[in-house]
Order: C-alpha cells, then sequence, then structure tokens
C-alpha cells in the first residue's frame, strides 16, 4: 500500500454580489437606499465591509444603478477594504433580479459559490456569512439564513382600498416560520440556472431555486442582519453601531 498521500481538493471559491441599484422610496427622498449615510459612512460600504470580513470571500461584485456606476466606484476607493479581497462594480438593471444577473455574468470561472446580499442589510455578523458558506460547501444547493417569527402570523384578504379593515383568511403556525435574511448562498450552478430558467418576478434568489424543485435548507441567522428599510430602522442601525464600537472599543 502506498503511503503516497493525494493532493487535497481545491477550496471552493466564494463570491458575493451585492445588488445595490434600487432607490428605496420607503426611506424618503434623497440618494439611493445603499447610498444613505450610516454612521457617517454609506450603508453599501458597510454592507461590503460585511461580506468581506469572511475570509472565504475572495470577490465583492456590486450591482450599481445603471447611472452611478462611477460613484460606487469612487466610494469603494475612498474606505478602507480588506486587502485580500477584490472588489469590481458593475452596472444594474430594472428589477432586483436582473441586477444579481448581471452580477453573475461578471464573475471569473473559478468561482464556485455564490452570495447573494442586500446591501440595506449592513450590519449581517461575519458568522452568519461564514455559516451560509459552510453549508454549501457541505452541499446544500442553495442556504438562507433565518430568524424564528416572535409575533404571530395571520394571512388575509387584502383590502381593495389601501386603509380599509382586512379580514383574517388564516393563522398559519408559527413554529413552521421562518423570517429570510441575507446573504443567500447558493452553489453557483445552481443559481445560474435559476436565473436562466425563471422569469416570475420573486422577492429574493431562494424562491427561484425552490421553482427549479431545489432544496433550500436555513441555516440560524442573526438580529442584527435586519434589512434597512425606514428611518427607524436606521436609528436602530445607528444603536448597534454604537454597541459594537463600545465593546470593541474604539
Amino acid at each position: 500500500m502506498s503511503d503516497v498521500s493525494l493532493p487535497s481538493p481545491p477550496e471552493a471559491r466564494t463570491a458575493a454580489v451585492i445588488p445595490a441599484a434600487g432607490r428605496g422610496v420607503r426611506l424618503g427622498p434623497g440618494a439611493p437606499k445603499a447610498l444613505r449615510a450610516l454612521n457617517g459612512t454609506p450603508m453599501l460600504i458597510h454592507a461590503v465591509r460585511a461580506m468581506a470580513a469572511s475570509r472565504a470571500v475572495s470577490l465583492v461584485v456590486v450591482v450599481a444603478p445603471p447611472d452611478g456606476t462611477a460613484e460606487v466606484k469612487t466610494l469603494l476607493d475612498a474606505h478602507a477594504l480588506p486587502e485580500r479581497t477584490d472588489f469590481v462594480v458593475v452596472p444594474g438593471g430594472d428589477s432586483r433580479q436582473e441586477s444579481v444577473k448581471y452580477g453573475l455574468d461578471a464573475l471569473p470561472p473559478d468561482i464556485d459559490i455564490v452570495l447573494v446580499h442586500d446591501a440595506a442589510r449592513p450590519l449581517v455578523p461575519v458568522d452568519t456569512v461564514d455559516a451560509v458558506i459552510e453549508a454549501v460547501r457541505d452541499g446544500a444547493p442553495a442556504v438562507v439564513p433565518a430568524l424564528p417569527l416572535a409575533d404571530t402570523v395571520k394571512e388575509v384578504e387584502p383590502a381593495a382600498v389601501a386603509g380599509e379593515p382586512e379580514p383574517v383568511v388564516a393563522t398559519p403556525e408559527r413554529a413552521r416560520l421562518r423570517a429570510v435574511q441575507t446573504p443567500q448562498g447558493f452553489d453557483r450552478e445552481t443559481l445560474l440556472r435559476a436565473h436562466e430558467t425563471v422569469t416570475d418576478d420573486v422577492t429574493d434568489d431562494a424562491s427561484m431555486a425552490e421553482q427549479l424543485g431545489v432544496r433550500v435548507v436555513v441555516v440560524p441567522g442573526h438580529e442584527e442582519a435586519f434589512k434597512v428599510t425606514r428611518p427607524l430602522d436606521l436609528v436602530l442601525a445607528e444603536a448597534v453601531l454604537a454597541r459594537r464600537r463600545l465593546n470593541d472599543g474604539f
């Protein structure tokens, strides 16, 4: 029996795609949501740093507003980012789905795992990012971080006129429900196939994988990975950053 050890297989390379082409209407007029300041730094930079904080992520692709590519490139150049990570900016499309596809088109061929992360989730901890990557490495084709729901959920018949009372149709079993976050992680070929096949308007990439019949699994999310969509969310995000500064001593 030979005692020559076989070379270990190469580690799967991971890239993160951050669609940041939306306007963020619910935050009110002004700059696109991803470029709003959070503790003096654009939310997008916080989100990019959150992805690059994982040593497994070797490339971050930012999908910018079609008319804001140069501005986003300047932003990235102006802020300190990990040198071990490469950063690319590409113009986005008319929808989030289209923007993610443009981000996928920019990936080099040696990327095996793809994360898709909302720019509006700037504070996701690196442990959550790593848990998603690890689950894909372990064989799951599609992975989402998620949290149990604290509130009881009602299914209703939407009102014909906004503000009118809405009749309750059903009360789903809360123990079976999860609030899904990002980054969502995928085997590259699975995500590419989803974007080439599914044309319906969906709210997340995992839904596209589900439509293909792909098994999607959940890993624990984190309460600090919330989505910043309303002015109150900005206040909460500032509080989280203040606590982190206090805990980290800077």
